[in-house]
């Protein structure tokens, strides 16, 4: 009995690993800009050894169907951060703790599960779209309720916002770059490092 259980836990822990992919595997299309493995965000350092975009599978393969047709108007998606490994997460909160800018890594968050993304878009020549603020901006410009802002912006936001929503993509009201895949919402949270070269 033992060696069965042996055997069923080593079953399901490959599954969780194979459950995740690493997004350039399955599209050469997408551009990357990870930006928690340099100081260029919020934090003001790197917590991350090297960047990687890790997804659920089934994340990732909704990302690139998006990325499908993002690419029939002439533009493509940039990402910023996929998946976040717990540790991290604690490493985030320790700089920052006690804000709404990171969430708690004692329930986790949906990078934690692999079922998030922080992205934008570019044009054929590689240009970021306007959309209003920087990434990593906090404030109410940030904001999906915002309506102060140009209206090649407003665009600029329902447009990624449309297409991704089709993807059965979900957005958060205060950040305009975070999306969260519905179907893996309730993931377990993760912890799996990936390898730098």
């Amino acid at each position: 009995m033992k060696y069965i259980l042996a055997f069923f836990v080593t079953f399901i822990a490959t599954a969780q690993q194979t459950d995740f992919v690493l997004l350039k595997s399955l599209s050469s299309d997408f551009v990357f800009d990870m930006k928690y493995a340099t100081p260029d965000n919020f934090l003001k350092q790197a917590v991350y050894e090297c960047g990687e975009c890790y997804l659920r599978k089934r994340t990732a393969e909704a990302l690139v169907k998006a990325n499908e047709e993002f690419k029939t108007l002439g533009y493509r998606i940039k990402l910023f951060d996929c998946y976040r490994p717990l540790e991290v997460q604690k490493k985030m909160w320790e700089i920052l703790p006690g804000t709404h800018y990171v969430a708690n890594p004692a329930k986790g968050s949906k990078h934690n599960r692999g079922a998030a993304v922080d992205l934008t878009l570019v044009d054929k020549d590689g240009k970021e779209l306007d959309m209003g603020t920087p990434f990593d901006f906090f404030g109410e410009k940030a904001h999906h309720t915002c309506t102060t802002l140009s209206k090649k912006v407003l665009k600029n936001r329902k447009l990624l916002k449309d297409i991704l929503n089709k993807y059965n993509f979900k957005s958060i009201y205060s950040e305009w770059w975070h999306y969260e895949y519905r179907p893996e919402m309730q993931s377990k949270v993760e912890n799996f490092q990936w390898q730098c070269e």
